[in-house]
C-alpha cells in the first residue's frame, strides 16, 4: 500500500474494508521469534500478535494521511482518492485476531512498539530507503544476490 502512495497507484481494499486484523511492527515480531527460541518449549505453540485491532479501510486512510503528511500534499491532494474497493476473496475470514497471552507470561515478552509509532516509523523507513526497495521491485537484487552468494537463487 505504501509503495502504490508513493507511485499514485490504485489502492486496493477487499470487500467494503471492514475486515479487521491486527497489526504488529516487525521489530517486535523478531523479538518474539528471537524470545521463542531461546526460551519456548519445542513443540509449544506462541501467538504471537500486537494488540492492535483495525479494519482495511482505516489503516489504508490512516497509511494515505502518513504519507500525504510526509510528502506536504494537502486535503485536495490526498491520496485517499486512489482508494478502490475490489471483489472481496471467497471465504476471506471478517476478523483476524490472536491471543499473545502465553508468550507474555510464560517467555516474559512484551510488544516494545506501539501501533501508532510503529506504523509512522514503517512509513518513514519507506521513504528513507527508496534506493534498496526500488531495486527489489526491479529485480535488481538478484544481480546483487548472485555475486554476493553465488547463483543460488532460482529465475522466474
Amino acid at each position: 500500500m505504501i509503495l502504490n502512495i508513493l507511485d499514485s497507484k490504485p489502492l486496493p481494499v477487499y470487500g467494503d474494508g471492514q475486515n479487521i486484523r491486527e497489526w504488529i511492527h516487525v521489530q517486535d515480531t523478531c523479538s518474539a521469534i528471537e524470545a521463542i527460541l531461546q526460551d519456548g518449549t519445542i513443540g509449544e505453540i506462541y501467538n504471537v500478535g500486537g494488540d492492535h485491532q483495525c479494519s482495511n479501510i482505516d489503516l489504508v486512510n490512516l497509511l494515505c494521511d502518513l504519507v500525504d503528511s510526509r510528502l506536504d500534499r494537502d486535503q485536495q491532494n490526498s491520496s485517499r482518492h486512489l482508494i478502490t474497493f475490489v471483489t472481496d476473496r471467497q471465504g476471506h475470514d471478517r476478523r483476524y485476531a490472536l491471543d499473545s497471552t502465553k508468550i507474555q507470561t510464560e517467555l516474559g515478552w512484551q510488544l516494545a512498539e506501539p501501533f501508532e509509532t510503529g506504523i509512522q516509523k514503517t512509513v518513514d523507513w519507506y521513504l528513507e530507503h527508496r534506493a534498496w526497495w526500488e531495486k527489489v521491485r526491479s529485480g535488481e537484487y538478484r544481480e546483487y544476490y548472485a555475486v554476493q552468494y553465488g547463483n543460488r537463487l532460482k529465475q522466474p
